[in-house]
């Protein structure tokens, strides 16, 4: 459990000390910073939706559903015998990054996004579009996480003859 909560801790730190640098050099002084041109920036851009900046519910609804499922995954955590550092390690990615974009809803009512991959843009059926959306260390914890639920998911739920079982 050591092991879920420190690296829950540590991805709620990283991701506001980031948010904050990226308020103070991206937004406050007007500017996008170019890592590798016309692939890679971090540009400043405040999220009022879920992934992909999609609004799908008003500001309140969004905090109750992100609050709603952090506080699911730390009971299932807690309620859980695993103790694999991969099932800690996943959780413990999704939970922390959950936390943190709650940081920011809770304090503005919008997620801070800085780190933008432009691997796309340009027409596409016939409308202007960008593919890839402006994330930040949060979205990048939870998107990790829930990828090594998916490839690592007979490690982290092992089938074992008590679950073949109880039905």
């Amino acid at each position: 459990m050591k092991m879920f909560s420190m690296l829950a801790l540590f991805v709620i730190a990283a991701d506001q000390f980031t948010k904050k640098l990226a308020v103070f050099f991206l937004r406050d002084m007007q500017q996008s910073i170019t890592i590798i041109p016309d692939f890679f920036s971090f540009t400043y851009a405040e999220n009022r939706g879920v992934a992909f900046g999609m609004e799908f519910a008003p500001p309140f609804v969004l905090l109750m559903l992100t609050g709603a499922i952090v506080l699911g995954v730390l009971v299932f955590v807690a309620r859980s015998r695993n103790r694999t550092p991969i099932f800690l390690s996943a959780f413990g990615l999704i939970a922390g990054g959950g936390i943190g974009n709650m940081i920011d809803r809770i304090a503005s009512g919008r997620v801070t996004d800085f780190i933008y991959f432009d691997l796309y843009k340009g027409e596409l059926f016939g409308h202007w579009v960008s593919l890839w959306p402006i994330f930040n260390v949060a979205d990048s914890a939870i998107t990790i996480g829930a990828c090594m639920l998916v490839l690592f998911y007979n490690r982290i739920f092992p089938d074992t003859e008590e679950t073949r079982h109880a039905g």
